[in-house]
């Protein structure tokens, strides 16, 4: 499809009351933004223009190079930001889509039918509407007596009678590039906002006989423009919806969808089975016959087959066949969890490799360690990485025992079948095969209790 969209996105969106810019708030795990720019491409969309304002260096760190941007230094309205593309599109033959960056919700096949639809009506412009049951606060179609496009009145500008009119302006458009610009330069910001009323091109064009198509979509939430914190929960509940049934119908299985939260850009092979209270987030996958949940969360990683995390947080980190995650353990980012390996219930792992069918039961703070195949690490077993001005690494090399309650100052290296004795603090190297005692020995007072009972219930002095 030979076709180019302009992206509205310079607008402050002072009604969210937040330093982030409007369209870099997230919806599932990924901006506003990128989720529209993500349809015009499923949609065919070749070439992507995006208005961004003086400040729209965040915009473009996020979108980069994929698309082109340019620049709107002064909000005069929406006639004005398009206007700012002109140059750009200086030649193009095919028709623009003119688009909001806060309308994540389109779906890429209606912006498809969208363009097609204005392509074989050979309109100069269409105008994609709906029909609500509260218009208010949105631009009404009005028809003329042939039930054609007549006019958009902006709600502030709105008569009695045209304010009950239902059908409303989306803020959609397909335009042909020429007749587009030579509109643009007629307008005038006459108006109860006195600013440059992308409408009024439609208008304009009509006067001109130029032909003006109105495309009517049935599903008026698609449609739905994000304003203020309010209205990004309700988008947020659409897609999440979507999402879900997307899964489900490929396969996975959602014990309680309404308490299974899956990022837009998560991706679940079929069998996979998520428990109440999940967060799949970010760009993780997981492979067919995980079980994740209940009340976990998984973000930005790689899930193998079969694996099992139950009641646990595992964030930016590799998860190989077979293995699990016990309950309310913590992975840190950089860890990786080989085939079988296990890490049990209350751990915290970091930046740490745990071999093939080694185990972390429980109890246990790894950090910045790497661990071989074969590896028991007992309860209570801490690596003590951090010097107060470095991190250090900890070895323990395949086979390895360490027995409970140790701590491991790193550096160290835990040889090959080399036993750690419960209780032992370890500074030095413990050669492979040997056991690693490292504690005071124990003396045993004989009658201390009874003495120390006798003074301590003795009258004060004094």
């Amino acid at each position: 499809m030979s076709a180019a969209a302009v992206v509205l996105a310079a607008g402050k969106g002072t009604r969210m009351k937040s330093a982030v810019p409007k369209v870099l708030h997230p919806i599932c795990g990924l901006p506003m933004i990128a989720h529209v720019v993500n349809n015009l491409r499923e949609a065919g969309v070749e070439r992507i223009l995006v208005v961004v304002g003086q400040e729209g260096q965040e915009i473009q760190g996020l979108l980069g190079s994929e698309v082109e941007y340019v620049v709107q230094a002064e909000q005069l309205g929406t006639g004005h930001a398009v206007l700012q593309a002109e140059a750009v599109l200086q030649g193009c033959s095919g028709p623009v889509l003119v688009i909001h960056g806060d309308t994540p919700l389109y779906r890429p096949g209606t912006l498809r039918d969208l363009i097609e639809a204005h392509q074989s009506s050979k309109a100069l412009a269409t105008v994609l509407s709906v029909v609500v049951d509260d218009p208010t606060g949105y631009g009404r179609i009005i028809r003329d007596a042939a039930d054609r496009f007549a006019k958009i009145v902006e709600q502030k500008d709105a008569g009695p009678e045209e304010a009950l009119v239902k059908e409303i302006n989306s803020g959609t458009y397909v335009f042909e590039c020429e007749p587009l610009f030579e509109a643009l330069h007629q307008i005038s910001p006459e108006n109860a906002q006195a600013e440059y009323y992308l409408t009024d091109v439609l208008e304009i064009i009509k006067e001109q006989a130029g032909k003006v198509e109105i495309f009517i979509h049935g599903d008026h939430e698609e449609a739905l423009g994000i304003n203020n914190r309010v209205q990004l929960a309700a988008a947020e509940r659409i897609l999440r919806d979507r999402i879900r049934e997307r899964w489900m119908r490929a396969g996975v299985t959602m014990v309680d969808p309404a308490t299974t939260y899956v990022d837009a850009e998560a991706e679940l092979a079929p069998d996979v089975v998520l428990l109440p209270f999940t967060f799949i987030e970010g760009r993780t996958r997981v492979a067919a016959g995980s079980v994740i949940g209940p009340f976990s969360r998984v973000k930005d990683c790689v899930v193998g087959e079969n694996v099992t995390i139950s009641q646990a947080t595992v964030l930016e980190s590799s998860l190989d066949a077979d293995s699990t995650v016990g309950p309310y353990s913590y992975i840190r980012p950089g860890c990786r969890l080989a085939e079988k390996a296990k890490v049990g219930g209350f751990c915290e792992i970091k930046n740490t490799t745990v071999g093939p069918g080694s185990k972390v039961p429980h109890l246990t703070y790894l950090g910045d360690t790497s661990i071989g195949s074969g590896v028991n690490i007992g309860a209570g077993t801490i690596t003590c990485n951090y010097d107060g001005k470095k991190k250090h690494p900890t070895v323990i090399d395949d086979g390895a025992f360490v027995g409970s309650n140790c701590n491991l100052v790193a550096p160290v290296e835990i040889g090959a079948g080399a036993y750690v004795a419960a209780g032992s603090t370890v500074t030095n190297d413990v050669p492979p095969g040997a056991l690693g005692v490292a504690r005071s020995r124990q003396r045993n007072i004989p009658d201390w209790v009874q003495r120390w009972s006798s003074k301590t219930n003795a009258p004060e002095e004094g």
